[in-house]
Parts: structure tokens; C-alpha cells; sequence
């Protein structure tokens, strides 16, 4: 009987942690990452390289031990990218800093359409604030609803992300649905005051 009790609390105690939501800090980003949903809540990071041009050839999204995140499987054959948070290309100074942005920590399930759309060119937008200022700040949360598509494969699609900038005393905020809208001006998502 004893043993018996103590599995369960074992399995109790495993299924609550699988639940929660980690904090992490990296040497160059901060996330709160959510197992049950396998992506990141919301993910804080510096603009560091804004004239880098390493080259990605040969990198490609890793796991990150102890942590139970969203893999490879859950972006095949779907209109979901693998979207950088804290982009690559603002992390690409040396070959290493470039890596440590290809874990799935930093990584969520984001509409092609809005990955290689508006959402590559606020980045570059970020870059380019950070070849002015001394301190680009970017802070990106994730939404998630009650009605959000969770894929055979395990991992949820966030509905959107809001994305906040923060320079020389200015904040600005955009709020992209995550859905299609290539072709569309990534200004348009501009969260007015």
C-alpha cells in the first residue's frame, strides 16, 4: 500500500511540474516558457548585433534540457513557421551567439504569412533603432485562449503576440494576430496610446 501511495504522489507531483510555467534566463534573453503549452509566454531580450552577418547555414532548432518544449514535428507539413522571438539576425555578432537563438525556448508555432511578412520587417526596424541608440529593449508576449488550436502533435498555437520596444525614452507596441498578413505594412499593427 505504501508503495502504491507513493507512486501516485509521484505521478501528482511529475504531471503538476510538466504544468507549470518556467522561468529562464540565458545570456541573452529571458523567457517564461509554458510546458502545457509548449511555447513561450513571454520572452525579454536586448537588440545586441545590429550589424552582424553571420550566416545561419547548418543551424537548426535544438531542445532544451529539463524543459518539456514544442520539436521539429509539431512544424511539418503546416503553415507554421518556426519563429525566431529574439531574432536571429539580431544575435548573428559570432557564431555562437547566433546559436544560442535556435532552442526552442525561442521559438513559436507563427503563421508563415506573419513570420516572413511584417513580423521580419519590425525586426529589422529594431535592428536599425539599435544603429542609433545605444539600448534597444524588445519584450513579446505570446496570447493564448480557451479556443486556441493545439496540433495533433501536442504543442498550442498562440492567437498572436505583442511585441513592445523600448529606446531613448520611447515605448511603442504592436499587436499582430497570428494569421496571414504578408503584403500587409507591419506599421498597421501599431497599438495606438
Amino acid at each position: 500500500m505504501k508503495q502504491r501511495i507513493l507512486i501516485l504522489a509521484f505521478l501528482f507531483f511529475s504531471t503538476l511540474s510538466f504544468c507549470q510555467d518556467v522561468e529562464i534566463t540565458t545570456d541573452i534573453f529571458n523567457v517564461i516558457y509554458s510546458e502545457k503549452y509548449e511555447q513561450p509566454l513571454i520572452i525579454f531580450y536586448e537588440v545586441e548585433c545590429p550589424y552582424g552577418e553571420e550566416s545561419r547555414s547548418g543551424l537548426d532548432f535544438r531542445l532544451y534540457d529539463g524543459i518539456h518544449t514544442s520539436d521539429d514535428d509539431d512544424y511539418k507539413n503546416n503553415e507554421w513557421d518556426k519563429g525566431h522571438l529574439a531574432p536571429a539576425a539580431s544575435f548573428n555578432c559570432d557564431r555562437e551567439t547566433l546559436r544560442k537563438t535556435f532552442t526552442f525556448l525561442n521559438c513559436a508555432l507563427q503563421h508563415e504569412g506573419l513570420n516572413r511578412g511584417p513580423w521580419k520587417e519590425l525586426e529589422e526596424f529594431e535592428r536599425n533603432l539599435a544603429k542609433i541608440y545605444d539600448k534597444v529593449l524588445v519584450e513579446i508576449t505570446c496570447h493564448f485562449s480557451e479556443s486556441s488550436l493545439q496540433l495533433p502533435t501536442g504543442a498550442t498555437v498562440p492567437d498572436g503576440f505583442t511585441k513592445i520596444i523600448m529606446w531613448d525614452e520611447r515605448i511603442e507596441c504592436f499587436y499582430f494576430p497570428n494569421q496571414n498578413l504578408s503584403g500587409i505594412d507591419w506599421y498597421q499593427f501599431r497599438v495606438e496610446d
